[in-house]
């Protein structure tokens, strides 16, 4: 039987990871984020970009999970990265680099906060967050193209993430 999700046996869990977002300003993009932040149990979003659509386009795709998930926005994405930095968070972008780890490979602990930096929908992490992120990592792909969706993205990443937090 098909269970609903008030039947489910999820157990609620906050995870010490905050999502930061660069200049991803596609509204459904963004109302899927804030779906998979709640999924799984993300402690913040923090949207950087001048103009973030929070209307009728990004609430169609976030079925009201805008309303549980603490989130802020601010422009200034440098100026967040070091504050996450100051406070013990490691800075993982996720972005293809000449040096960046396979996700998988990379180990998470529960004993250090994790920031992960997704990057604008076209031109991914930028190079100067990128400078100032601890590591960067990529999902390997086995097809021709070289990107992904930044929420399939970031839906995997999470899943890696927390499992490996689990």
């Amino acid at each position: 039987m098909q269970l609903t999700h008030y039947t489910t046996k999820f157990t609620k869990h906050k995870f010490p990871i905050t999502l930061v977002c660069e200049n991803v300003t596609n509204a459904p993009n963004i109302g899927s984020l804030f779906r998979i932040a709640d999924a799984f149990g993300i402690e913040k979003i923090i949207f950087c970009a001048s103009e973030i659509p929070m209307g009728r386009k990004m609430t169609k795709t976030s079925r009201a999970t805008e309303k549980v998930v603490d989130f802020e926005i601010n422009e200034n994405t440098s100026e967040v990265i070091n504050q996450l930095k100051t406070k013990g968070y490691k800075i993982a972008s996720l972005e293809i680099t000449d040096n960046s780890t396979p996700i998988h490979k990379c180990q998470f602990s529960k004993e250090e906060p994790i920031a992960l930096v997704i990057g604008d929908e076209n031109f991914g992490v930028s190079e100067s967050i990128l400078a100032l992120s601890d590591t960067a990592i990529h999902i390997d792909m086995f097809g021709q193209n070289s990107s992904m969706n930044v929420v399939q993205a970031t839906n995997i990443a999470l899943y890696e993430i927390t499992k490996q937090l689990r």
